[in-house]
């Protein structure tokens, strides 16, 4: 075991409740909270922004060099993890049903994914961060002590997020947001490059019908009896 990082990561698809699980696991262990998601919202914000050419290498080049991106702590253990590209704080311009599909086009994009990629290593390169994402135990961390792969049916993932997006002031139809799901799962479960999957070595827990609190305990006693506590 001690050639491994200690690290935890939860991968799953959208909507499950990677962040709010996260950001509990972080505060009952002490550990930092690393939201991935949140990276390439920024990024696709930025990219679209500027009007830069997905299919252009050159152009994403030259784009990701002008980019400085900030990870801002959330506020409490419920909040999102803020972020900030050139100083400027977009966190509530990347938290959006549409930016969560630029951000799956963007994850898709090999140049793009070996930047961020070594920006989240270099967070977790001493250790003590829960990760999450969706390739944060196959490819950020692979080495990661501690692994979770959380899902749930497309519906309940759906539903949820409406309520999400509806105590933030934003309406969306629940067919509108569960043809996203769908399609964001497709997007993200098929790419050639870091398709989302389960780690061999991760834990599964379906979320469909269990409480957060019911997985944030799974989790926190899997890591304590792995640790030997």
């Amino acid at each position: 075991m001690s050639d491994k990082k200690n690290v935890i990561t939860i991968d799953g698809p959208a909507g499950v409740g990677k962040s709010t699980v996260s950001r509990r696991v972080a505060a009952a262990t002490g550990f930092a909270y690393l939201d991935t998601g949140a990276m390439y919202r920024a990024v696709g914000l930025y990219l679209e922004r500027h009007a830069v050419n997905l299919e252009n290498k050159k152009e994403i080049a030259t784009a990701m060099k002008s980019l400085n991106l900030q990870l801002i702590p959330a506020k409490n253990d419920d909040g999102d993890v803020g972020v900030a590209i050139n100083g400027e704080d977009v966190s509530e311009s990347i938290r959006t049903p549409e930016m969560a599909m630029v951000a799956s086009r963007v994850s898709a994009v090999p140049e793009i994914r070996d930047i961020l990629t070594e920006i989240q290593r270099g967070y977790g390169k001493k250790g003590g961060i829960v990760a999450e994402g969706r390739d944060t135990g196959t490819v950020v961390f692979p080495d990661a002590k501690h692994k979770f792969f959380l899902d749930a049916k497309p519906e309940e993932r759906a539903r949820r997020r409406v309520e999400q997006l509806q105590k933030k002031g934003i309406t969306s139809s629940l067919q509108q947001i569960l043809d996203l799901t769908l399609e964001r799962d497709k997007n993200d479960r098929n790419r050639s490059v870091a398709p989302l999957k389960q780690a061999d070595d991760a834990l599964f827990i379906d979320t469909t019908v269990i409480s957060l609190e019911t997985v944030v305990s799974r989790i926190l006693r899997e890591i304590a009896e792995k640790d030997g506590r």
